[in-house]
């Protein structure tokens, strides 16, 4: 069933227009202005059938294109993935080694939860949008900007569809 799911997934442009990827894009450079923390958005509608049946999920994924995209890569440690996997209908967060005993599971979850709950109600931007303000107050509240500091926008902004 869940190769048939891989096989016949949603395409992840129908669900996220350009105009959305827009309104997206602007969130995250407007979030990334109050904290030191990269925010990276990721959609992947399917995978391929070999990874499906080699028992690939979500959660490997995720880390595998924490990996791809350079999120682990940033000067303070900050990068935060949110990556969807359509076909499977699951939100995984992928957060760098700086949120370690500073950010829970359970609050990760609830962001997840939040895109799940706009995706649920064919409002898959808002959710998005919600999930960008909930990841950007715990980078606002451990990856503060100082006052007079410049920082460097390390990874782009634009959502990555793979």
């Amino acid at each position: 069933m869940r190769l048939l799911r891989h096989l016949f997934a949603p395409s992840a442009r129908t669900l996220f227009p350009a105009a959305c990827l827009k309104e997206i894009t602007d969130a995250i450079v407007a979030a990334e202005r109050n904290h030191r923390g990269e925010i990276c958005f990721a959609v992947e509608a399917s995978l391929p059938a070999r990874a499906v049946l080699a028992g690939v999920d979500s959660a490997t994924r995720a880390r595998q294109v924490f990996g791809e995209l350079g999120v682990w890569d940033t000067e303070h440690n900050s990068g935060v993935l949110v990556y969807l996997l359509l076909a499977d209908h699951h939100i995984e967060i992928v957060a760098d080694r700086g949120y370690r005993g500073r950010v829970t599971d359970a609050q990760w979850r609830e962001a997840c939860d939040t895109i799940a709950a706009g995706l649920r109600e064919n409002q898959p931007k808002a959710g998005v949008l919600r999930a960008v303000e909930m990841i950007s107050a715990h980078m606002e509240r451990h990856f503060p900007r100082r006052e007079g500091e410049h920082d460097e926008d390390e990874l782009p902004n634009r959502p990555h569809f793979l």
